[in-house]
């Protein structure tokens, strides 16, 4: 079982930027957003609110880990690679913490939506693509790195973080919050304005109980600035007018 996951997740790390926004819109086109939480508008929105602050958190737990140490998880050639053992840093308290933060970024992404057949299938089947990945890395890093990585693996857990080491695991560490800006600043925005699209969905959907025109506007001003944010981060990477570690 564990080979065929392994080589799911070989699948899923070459072609996952193409292929998660192809899931996120399928998942969504088997049903419209509900309006009503429980037959609760109140509840709807403070529902929308979790959700934001969920894939926020998720977001900033990305940052946490970029800021400290920052691995490519890109691979090379698109497979699984790594020059080194990482296990500084926020590596120290879970082995794949960014993965942990892009969990919880899909996790308000579904609840945004609110379907409970969208949210269940959603979560589910990105849960069960990144332990394949996870698997993939694992197996390859094994290879690699053998005992010190087996010694790693008996150390830290999974999934799970263990706050209680953060002192411990970044003791002598400077958070870069340029590094932050450069590295994940696309996924800012696109987290950003996937939420944005979704509200704008449920709103579509539904145009007899929202000011359909108003909110329309708010939902593309969020897009546009959002936009914009990641426009402005390229070009200034590019001129290299913001870099990681200025002299």
């Amino acid at each position: 079982m564990q080979t065929t996951m392994i080589g799911i997740g070989n699948f899923f790390f070459r072609t996952r930027n193409r292929v998660f926004p192809c899931i996120i819109v399928a998942l969504f086109a088997l049903a419209v957003p509900p309006v009503q939480l429980m037959g609760s508008v109140y509840l709807e929105n403070v529902k929308d609110m979790l959700a934001v602050a969920l894939s926020f958190s998720g977001l900033a737990f990305r940052a946490l880990v970029i800021g400290f140490v920052y691995i490519k998880r890109g691979g090379l050639n698109k497979k699984v690679y790594a020059e080194n053992l990482v296990t500084e840093g926020i590596f120290g308290l879970c082995r794949n913490p960014l993965y942990v933060g892009n969990l919880l970024i899909y996790a308000g992404v579904f609840l945004m939506h609110g379907d409970p057949l969208v949210m269940v299938l959603g979560m589910g089947s990105y849960v069960f693509i990144y332990q394949c990945i996870v698997f993939a890395e694992e197996a390859y890093l094994l290879n690699k790195f053998g005992d010190g990585y087996h010694a790693y693996c008996r150390e830290v857990p999974r999934w799970i973080p263990r706050f209680s080491k953060f002192r411990e695991a970044t003791e002598g560490m400077v958070f870069n919050f340029r590094r932050v800006v450069l590295k994940d600043y696309t996924t800012i925005a696109s987290t950003t304005i996937t939420l944005a699209l979704t509200e704008g969905y449920e709103q579509l959907a539904h145009p007899e109980l929202f000011n359909r025109s108003e909110n329309i506007f708010m939902m593309g001003c969020v897009i546009v600035a959002a936009s914009a944010m990641a426009g402005i981060m390229r070009l200034f990477k590019k001129r290299k007018w913001l870099v990681e570690n200025p002299v």
